[in-house]
């Protein structure tokens, strides 16, 4: 049995599971392949594939090309970037894992602090031989907006309440009731972005929620507003976060997903100096990983052994 354990960044795949326990070939793909090509050449001789997270797409297309694939383990439960649908029709079983959000709400809460009080330029400065640089601004009183309230949104807001900020909510689907359940005070899509300090987003990405935050809402926000996403690039239109940035119309983003990733080394994000910006690290815990796989190695053998777990439909 051949085993492909891809976009392993950290290489570290390895040494979190015992996967000699398989006894089997197991290749670890540290790089991203870049397109559909490049996947298909490097993966046609695998019979087992495991995915971390959405980093590299399997749609019905790249599944028909890879004809000695039979078991593909995707990180996490589900999984957008796998058509699970044409994966059935081609005879390929599809498994998840265990996964836990508390890393991605730490690292929402990191995000924030870094952008309201300055800490990137701070250490920069101090690294340069220099001391402090520019105002930080304090959370305690401010308004924190939460663009989706669902299991991550609910646990920012909490967060939020600890540091003295008043908690407003807002999503499609979202009923006053339940927001004042999760001690946030409900409001309407405009007032969301209009009143908020902070403003972070905890939706899915879907046709829906594609180019939610565009430049009418940026337009909506205050010069003093931060915009933080943990979520999906494609969630704010791009461009428009730009030229906000560009013309100070908020006072910064903090960015953990961008819409391709890894991002280009040329994209202008990396060089905005109003934006903190980390490369999609919200699950990226050594415990999270640990759980991804392990599980990974355990749903290998059960599927070996005939009884496959953890399957995703």
């Amino acid at each position: 049995m051949k085993i492909a354990i891809l976009d392993d960044y950290q290489n570290v795949a390895l040494g979190l599971a015992d996967w000699d326990s398989l006894g089997a070939q197991v290749d670890v793909f540290d790089k991203a392949f870049g397109d559909e090509a490049a996947t298909v050449a490097a993966l046609a001789d695998y019979e087992v594939v495991v995915a971390m997270r959405e980093r590299t797409p399997f749609p019905a297309s790249t599944l028909r090309q890879l004809p000695q694939l039979r078991l593909l383990v995707t990180t996490g439960p589900v999984n957008a970037a796998i058509d699970v649908d044409a994966a059935r029709q081609l005879g390929i079983t599809v498994c998840g894992t265990g996964y836990f959000s508390y890393p991605t709400v730490e690292l929402t809460w990191g995000l924030i602090l870094s952008a309201t009080r300055l800490i990137p330029q701070q250490v920069a400065s101090v690294r340069n031989g220099g001391w402090q640089v520019g105002l930080g601004t304090s959370l305690n009183g401010a308004t924190l907006g939460v663009l989706g309230l669902g299991r991550l949104g609910s646990r920012v807001a909490e967060i939020g309440r600890a540091f003295g900020m008043e908690t407003i909510a807002w999503s499609q689907n979202l009923k006053p009731e339940e927001a004042q359940a999760k001690g946030a005070a409900y409001v309407s899509r405009d007032e969301l972005f209009a009143r908020s300090d902070v403003l972070s987003i905890h939706v899915v990405l879907s046709e829906r929620t594609r180019g939610l935050v565009g430049e009418r809402e940026l337009r909506l926000m205050k010069p003093t507003a931060i915009l933080v996403n943990t979520s999906r690039g494609p969630v704010i239109d791009e461009t428009a976060l730009l030229d906000a940035l560009h013309e100070k119309r908020i006072a910064g983003a903090a960015l953990d997903v961008f819409d391709h990733e890894p991002l280009p080394a040329d994209h202008p994000l990396r060089s905005v100096h109003n934006a903190v910006v980390t490369p999609h690290i919200g699950y990226v815990s050594r415990d999270l990983y640990e759980i991804f796989y392990r599980d990974a190695v355990e749903d290998i053998a059960a599927w070996a052994a005939g009884s496959p777990r953890r399957t995703v439909t």
